[in-house]
């Protein structure tokens, strides 16, 4: 089907010689899921650079996070950040699928999920007036604020939740209440908590360790990582219950270089997942199975779909198909990389095709004989 293309803008749009040019606070705030994917999928975490990333990448996700990772390759490590525990996840979103009623409340937050998707058909000038409008609107405070999320995050935070002064930004965990119900294995008093396996130092193979899985998972394409859970998962006869979905702020601390203490330089957001199923091991029958997933940004298809295979990789043997799947194909910089390989020139290796061709048409068809 072909549509009319609409209405130039004004004539000094036809008529401008050079295209207009995208401001990196409009790619931030406006474009900011392709601007978080491009980062999750870089493992770098980077607005500003992510942002021009994807300008100059036309708005493509994966060469942004190819020209992302390529960036990070040539920064030196300068240290390594503290272990930090996602209970200090400062919340702007948090939703639950196993409680009506989390203690901290649900807080919708800014999405999509509940919107028609119709296509907004708004003339320009109307559609800008209006998100003009929109980000200059009056806070609580009765200051204007600029911050769409806020905004929209006002609106529906306190729809799940009785009483608003429940909804609480630092909430409790939902796993450590099915913990306390005894429904999720108790963690063990010792726990071993060996040295995280880096992926950006040695390649992951399938016999991996659960934490290089995560991390290839965490930074691996979106789609393919959907599709991997929405097809290759057929071991459960139904789904897994995200228990918790949330989307907020964790600070990032370093050790002072004088004193030793951690000291906190920066914030990343974050999404994290953790799904529950019964998975059918012998050893663990009447304690759910707990999957994880969290990635840069805000991506939610991606957290939640992490946390589905990490439940099936925990079911399935390290020398499964499901394991090499994760682990070499979920790349996006490699599965591309191969398709553009194909458009570089291959006439040694065509013309070694026809000659395979031409011989194998001379064998099944000998001179002086009729096809």
């Amino acid at each position: 089907m072909i549509t009319p293309a609409p209405a130039p803008a004004s004539a000094a749009a036809v008529n401008a010689e050079e295209p207009a040019w995208l401001e990196l606070d409009q790619l931030t705030e406006r474009l900011n899921l392709a601007v978080d994917r491009a980062m999750g999928e870089a493992g770098l975490w980077a607005p500003e650079l992510a942002a021009r990333a994807v300008r100059q990448a036309e708005g493509d996700p994966t060469e942004a996070a190819h020209l992302l990772r390529a960036h990070r390759a040539a920064l030196p490590r300068l240290a390594v950040s503290a272990p930090v525990a996602t209970s200090e996840l400062r919340v702007v979103r948090r939703i639950s699928s196993a409680f009506r009623n989390p203690p901290g409340g649900q807080i919708l937050g800014r999405t999509v999920d509940y919107a028609g998707r119709l296509l907004d058909l708004l003339p320009e000038d109307e559609g800008r007036a209006h998100v003009t409008d929109e980000s200059l609107a009056p806070a609580d405070d009765g200051h204007p604020h600029h911050d769409h999320d806020h905004q929209h995050e006002h609106d529906h935070q306190h729809e799940h939740s009785a009483d608003p002064v429940a909804v609480e930004r630092i909430p409790g965990n939902v796993l450590a209440i099915l913990r306390e119900m005894g429904l999720v294995a108790p963690l063990p008093e010792r726990p071993d908590d060996p040295e995280p396996y880096d992926i950006t130092r040695r390649p992951a193979r399938p016999g991996a360790p659960r934490s290089a899985w995560l991390q290839t998972m965490a930074r691996g394409d979106t789609g393919s990582l959907v599709h991997l859970w929405w097809y290759g998962c057929d071991w459960r006869p139904d789904h897994e219950i995200p228990g918790e979905l949330r989307h907020g702020a964790l600070p990032v601390r370093i050790a002072h270089p004088h004193t030793g203490k951690p000291v906190t330089v920066a914030e990343v957001r974050v999404s994290e997942v953790e799904s529950f199923y019964n998975v059918p091991r012998a050893a663990a029958q009447h304690h759910l199975g707990v999957g994880y997933g969290i990635c840069f940004g805000h991506n939610e298809r991606k957290s939640i779909a992490m946390a589905g295979l990490d439940l099936a990789l925990a079911h399935y043997d390290a020398t499964s198909e499901l394991h090499h799947d994760v682990l070499l194909t979920l790349d996006g910089l490699d599965s591309t990389g191969y398709v553009r390989h194909l458009k570089l020139p291959h006439h040694v290796e065509y013309r070694s095709v026809l000659d395979r061709a031409e011989a194998a048409g001379q064998d099944a068809n000998p001179p002086g004989e009729t096809a």
